[in-house]
Formats: structure tokens, C-alpha cells, sequence
């Protein structure tokens, strides 16, 4: 039994790019600046040729950016501080200060991969027997640091699957505070290591719900004997990084889905958003909105981190706690069971788990589900996305890697009351990297972050050697007919 792979995909794309804050000398430290001497520069130059500058920059990265006067000058803003009198400069003499402090990032030039697929909020505009769907896309760019990119596809109708194109240019979402729970914030000063008295009076002027405004004001509120000893100041800040490390990415109304991007905003991810899992989440009061997870990867250690949206355009981003939230790949149930919050995570590096939780952001280990047994999950086995219910029960879609860290998808089904209990699971791997599917970024591997069901069908979009996206399909029956206990 194999999935049947069909004739479409996407490849990445150098041009899907964004401009951002350029500090020549601060790439990877900011212990030398160079920005005087360029400001020098861009100070000396005539007159009568700043103007032509300034409008041939614009027009030639106009098009390939939203605003790019408005960076321009935001960016020229960012180091104005460095001049006797900015005022006093032209806008075109800004714009050419602020361009030499900018450069463009080619989201996915380095890879694509990883898709992770869920019904689009809007079905309008299709013709009967057609499904919207929204995929969610790993990019990677320059540096090996990945944001989440998304893209459109038609479903239908029969057994067809179209990737509408992709739209230029990317936006950058508008980034505002976050909020928190206290119990939240609790446990994750707890986790973090930063219990003391500093902590426990910050805590202590915090209402139940709050936001990082709220946090620095506790923060100015303590008494003084605390805040200037020796040791308070570190303590301080990192307080106020895991305040901002929530946040809120909004995009632009004007903007299609496939022209958003999210890229790092906080600390614990600052060299990578990977492996994003949506879910289409009906939550225990009925209503119904998306989540996702993913990894979030600061250079040395990585964390869970949980996106919740009702529309694919303002993001709510969440840290995860819990002794369940230390590892990668962490896929949410669809709907609480039995009243719990449930997700698949990995323990141990290679064992598919359970994980509880009462409110969706602190984590508890519930159990293995799966350990590798078989020789093409010899070396580690994981979930490819959130749990697909059934009558029968959750059908999860899993990977295994074998020998020559050779990536093939299978597939588990478990009970639908007590998903610890394995119900079946496919003994031989349903989709390989073989054939046209094996060379790529990384070569031997064939990855999803999650498929969805239409009409008894299982669509599986899949990142083909970390270098384009797949599409592949298999029918409910067809997969449970194979299924070994």
C-alpha cells in the first residue's frame, strides 16, 4: 500500500524577499558599529545627486516591497541619533541614510519545506465539490533561520489538488503586546530558574490577565532596597524578556494570505520558527478558530511555542510550558477529549507521547503512545501533524527515520476516548523518498506537518528533501485496511 502522489507542488522562490534593519559591523554582535562612517558618507554626498539616488532606490525596491519609503526613513530614524541636527536633512537624503542601513532577506532562498494543511477560513467563490485549503510552509533563508510562509490550494473536484499562485510582495506583520495568564506567566518563571523575591513582587502586582506594559510597571513599583542590589538589575531583565517573549503579528488587511510571512520576534526564536502544525480547533464552549505549534529555536536550545488565530491574519503567539513542552514536533488535538486539552509530542528524541493540559499553554506528560518497531523507525519515529478524527478513531500521520536518516510517513490509529490505547498502525511506510523524491537540501527525506480529510480522503502535503513541496493522497478505507494491531 502507498499513498498516490499527484502532479503538483511548489518550489522556492528567491524573489519572495523582505526588507529589514541593516547595521553593517553588528551582523552577529553588537560590540563595533561602523554606522558613523557610513552616515559620514551619505552626508557628504553632493547635493545635486541625492535626489536621483534617493529616487532610484525607491523605484527600483518599490515594487518588491510594500512601502519601502516608509522603511527607508524608519530605518534612518533608527541611527539619527548619531547626528548633530537630523531635522535638518532632506527626505531624499533620509531615504538614501535609511536604504544604506537596510537589505533584503530571501525568506525561503536556502529551502521550503514542511507543509502543514488546514481548511482556509474562506470558502467563497468555488465551485460545488471544491475545498479552500490554507498550507502553512517552513522557510528557510539565509543562515538556516526559517519563519512560516503560507499558501493557498483548490481541493476538487474528485481527486485534485491545485496550489493557486503564490502573491508578491511579502508583508511583515505589525508586532504588538501579548498577553498572559498569571498562572502562565507563574510557570514559566518557575521553568525559567527565576524564583526569588524580585519575581514573587512583580507577581505580586500583576492582575490575572496582563500584558508586558502591565510587567514594567509592576517592575518600577519595586521597593528600592530590591531593585539596586548588586545582582537585581539581571534579574530584572530577564523578567522583562519572558514578559515580551508573547506578542500579537498583525497583517494588513489589504494583504492575501500567501503574502504574509512570520519571521522572529522573540529572543527564544531568534534563529528560527520551524515546523508549524495548524489545527482547526473547536474549543469546550463550541466555538471553533485555528491553532498551531511550533519550534521555536534561539541557536543552542529550542521550545514549543503555540500560535493561536481566528482568521489567518492577526496572531496570537504564546510561550508553552510543562515538562510535555520541552521537545520538537508538538501536534494538537482537534477538540479538548474528555474535557482535557490533548497533543502528540516526542520524548526521549525518538518515542511518539501524550501530552494534558487544563487550559492549552502548561503541558503535562501523559504516557508514550508509540516507541519505533519497525526497521523504517529504527532510528526515531515522530507525529507529521494534529491527530485526523474519524468514526473509527484518530488516524496520525507519523515519519519514521531509518537507516541512512531516511524520513518515509506511516500512519497510527488511536481510540478515540483514550488515544493511548494504538488501535492499528501501518507496518511498512506509505510514502518513501524514492525515485524524483529523494535528492534535495536534505537529501532522503519525505516530511508533512499535517494533512486534513475530505470526503474520506487523506490529503498529505509533504516537504520533498527540505527543497519543495508534494502533495500525495490516500483513501480512509484503503489506509485502515492495511493497518497491523
Amino acid at each position: 500500500m502507498t499513498a498516490r502522489i499527484h502532479a503538483t507542488g511548489l518550489r522556492q522562490q528567491p524573489d519572495r524577499v523582505i526588507a529589514q534593519l541593516f547595521l553593517p559591523g553588528e551582523e552577529w554582535s553588537a560590540e563595533h558599529s561602523r554606522a558613523g562612517e557610513i552616515i559620514a558618507r551619505v552626508i557628504a554626498i553632493p547635493d545635486e545627486q541625492i535626489d536621483a539616488l534617493a529616487a532610484e532606490l525607491t523605484h527600483d525596491f518599490g515594487s518588491r516591497h510594500p512601502d519601502i519609503r516608509a522603511l527607508f526613513l524608519e530605518n534612518a530614524a533608527v541611527v539619527s541619533s548619531r547626528l548633530a541636527d537630523p531635522v535638518d536633512l532632506s527626505v531624499a537624503r533620509r531615504l538614501v541614510l535609511g536604504a544604506s542601513f537596510t537589505a533584503e532577506y530571501a525568506v525561503e532562498g536556502a529551502a521550503l519545506c514542511n507543509p502543514s494543511a488546514i481548511e482556509h477560513p474562506d470558502q467563497t467563490g468555488l465551485a460545488p465539490g471544491q475545498l479552500r485549503v490554507a498550507v502553512a510552509l517552513r522557510a528557510i533563508g539565509d543562515g538556516h533561520r526559517s519563519s512560516i510562509e503560507f499558501a493557498e490550494a483548490i481541493i476538487g473536484p474528485g481527486r485534485r489538488w491545485t496550489f493557486l499562485d503564490r502573491m508578491l510582495p511579502l508583508w511583515r506583520a505589525r508586532i504588538d503586546e501579548g498577553d498572559w495568564s498569571i498562572a502562565h506567566f507563574r510557570a514559566a518563571v518557575e521553568e525559567a530558574g527565576l524564583v526569588n523575591e524580585i519575581s514573587h513582587n512583580v507577581l505580586q502586582g500583576l492582575d490575572d490577565r496582563f500584558t508586558v506594559s502591565d510587567v514594567e510597571a509592576s517592575v518600577t513599583r519595586l521597593p528600592k532596597a530590591l531593585s539596586r542590589r548588586a545582582d537585581s538589575a539581571r534579574h530584572i531583565e530577564a523578567i522583562r524578556e519572558l514578559a515580551i517573549s508573547v506578542y500579537r503579528a498583525v497583517f494588513s488587511r489589504e494583504t492575501s494570505l500567501s503574502q504574509r510571512v512570520l519571521t522572529p520576534v522573540a529572543a527564544e526564536e531568534r534563529h528560527g520558527m520551524e515546523d508549524a502544525r495548524f489545527v482547526r480547533f473547536t474549543g469546550l464552549a463550541g466555538t471553533t478558530h485555528y491553532r498551531g505549534t511550533y519550534t521555536a529555536y534561539d541557536g543552542r536550545t529550542i521550545a514549543p511555542r503555540l500560535i493561536i488565530t481566528s482568521d489567518l491574519r492577526e496572531f496570537d503567539i504564546h510561550r508553552l510550558t510543562g515538562d510535555a513542552a520541552q521537545d520538537k514536533g508538538m501536534a494538537l488535538f482537534p477538540r479538548p477529549v474528555a474535557g482535557r486539552y490533548l497533543a502528540l509530542s516526542r520524548t526521549d528524541g525518538e518515542n511518539i507521547s501524550l501530552a494534558e493540559s487544563h487550559d492549552g499553554v502548561i503541558w503535562d506528560q501523559a504516557g508514550i503512545v508509540h516507541a519505533p518497531s519497525e526497521p523504517w523507525e529504527m532510528v526515531q519515529c515522530g507525529n507529521c501533524g494534529p491527530p485526523l478524527e474519524t468514526p473509527h478513531g484518530w488516524i496520525v500521520l507519523v515519519h519514521g527515520v531509518g537507516p541512512m536518516r531516511r524520513y518515509s510517513l506511516g500512519a497510527l490509529l488511536l481510540d478515540l476516548d483514550d488515544p493511548t490505547i494504538v488501535l492499528g498502525r501501518t507496518s511498512t511506510p506509505i510514502v518513501q523518498p524514492i525515485d524524483d523524491r529523494r535528492d534535495g537540501y536534505v537529501p532522503n527525506v519525505v516530511y508533512s506537518c499535517g494533512g486534513l480529510i475530505v470526503d474520506d480522503v487523506i490529503w498529505i502535503p509533504i516537504g520533498i528533501g527540505d527543497s519543495r513541496i508534494g502533495v500525495c493522497s490516500i483513501e480512509v478505507d484503503e489506509l485502515l485496511a492495511h493497518l497491523v494491531p
